[in-house]
């Protein structure tokens, strides 16, 4: 993901790959952000793309990309987790694949203003829809047990508590309203690791994730592209840490019936339960070339799940999504 006016997505060539664009089809940019992936997929194939995003900033983006692709690109402000019942008022019941590239996005990252990154000193926000609680909120009015555990369950920060209590140490001295301020709360009671990531990082994803509702939007948007793909339509999705990928390989794994198999070593047992309503289109997940990651090293950690859905009925029926 780089910045805005190069905006090249990561893994590219292997999203498009999964979707297989086609003449006439109907896609969805669930993350449209830079609209990256929608541009690519308009001009692999004559078909249309409706792209959401949370971000009015993305959305605003979009208004202008629209422009190039008359009648075939639409952008609609929203969460991907709401997708068939944001397409369904558009009068839009199925579609031909999904696209999530799941997480911040490198121009959220790179925005000071945006309190993303503790890179550059901003406020301390990380509102992808620039409402609601930011991060400074929840900082400044979390206890600390609490924000112990965000951090832990969110950061995977093993230091959480020592984190929490030095949090509100410092904000019973002064208020804590910037990336800055936090990002130095933090490295003064957690040395910098071996491997060279500053001691922030955890704590900082773990707010962002919490903020956003991150993964429970995860969770609601696997679920909405089951209700509103055709069978043979593609999922492909793009996560960049462990918390987000577990998800995704959770739900796949389901949804391919691939968790009712029993041991190969063991004799076939009759498994009852709901049909498989996607098909793995590869049993582990993909990786960037070495290439991209010289080229972009923000991509390092992404994977790349697909799948391809069936004809059986979706196992979660929604309120107001696509029959």
């Amino acid at each position: 993901m780089a910045t805005e006016g190069t905006h090249i997505p990561v893994m590219l060539n292997e999203v498009l790959d999964a979707l297989s664009p086609r003449d006439g089809g109907i896609y969805v940019d669930g993350t449209f952000g830079g609209g990256g992936y929608s541009r690519a997929v308009l001009d692999a194939a004559d078909c249309k793309v409706w792209g959401i995003d949370r971000d009015p900033e993305a959305v605003a983006r979009g208004a202008e990309l629209s422009k190039q692709y008359p009648n075939r690109l639409n952008v609609i402000e929203g969460r991907f987790g709401d997708m068939d019942r944001l397409l369904s008022d558009a009068g839009v019941g199925a579609v031909d694949g999904v696209a999530l590239d799941v997480g911040v996005s490198s121009m959220q990252i790179d925005d000071a203003a945006r309190g993303f990154s503790f890179r550059d000193d901003g406020p301390l926000d990380m509102r992808m829809e620039k409402a609601g609680t930011s991060a400074a909120d929840v900082v400044s009015e979390t206890g600390e047990k609490e924000l112990a555990d965000i951090i832990y369950k969110y950061g995977e920060e093993r230091a959480s508590r020592r984190i929490a209590r030095a949090i509100v140490a410092a904000r019973e001295v002064a208020p804590i309203s910037t990336t800055g301020q936090l990002a130095s709360i933090i490295r003064r009671v957690l040395p910098r690791a071996r491997d060279g990531i500053d001691p922030a990082t955890r704590t900082f994803q773990a707010l962002r994730i919490y903020v956003n509702e991150e993964l429970a939007e995860l969770d609601r948007g696997l679920a909405a592209a089951e209700t509103l793909l055709k069978a043979g339509g593609r999922l492909a999705v793009v996560s960049f840490h462990s918390l987000e990928d577990r998800v995704v390989k959770l739900f796949m794994r389901q949804r391919s019936g691939a968790d009712a198999r029993g041991s190969r070593h063991l004799p076939d047992m009759d498994v009852s339960g709901p049909a498989p309503t996607f098909k793995l289109v590869s049993k582990r997940p993909l990786k960037p070339s070495d290439a991209e990651c010289r080229s972009n090293p923000r991509a390092r950690s992404a994977r790349l799940r697909a799948a391809e859905r069936t004809d059986a009925p979706a196992q979660v029926q929604r309120d107001g999504g696509a029959a």
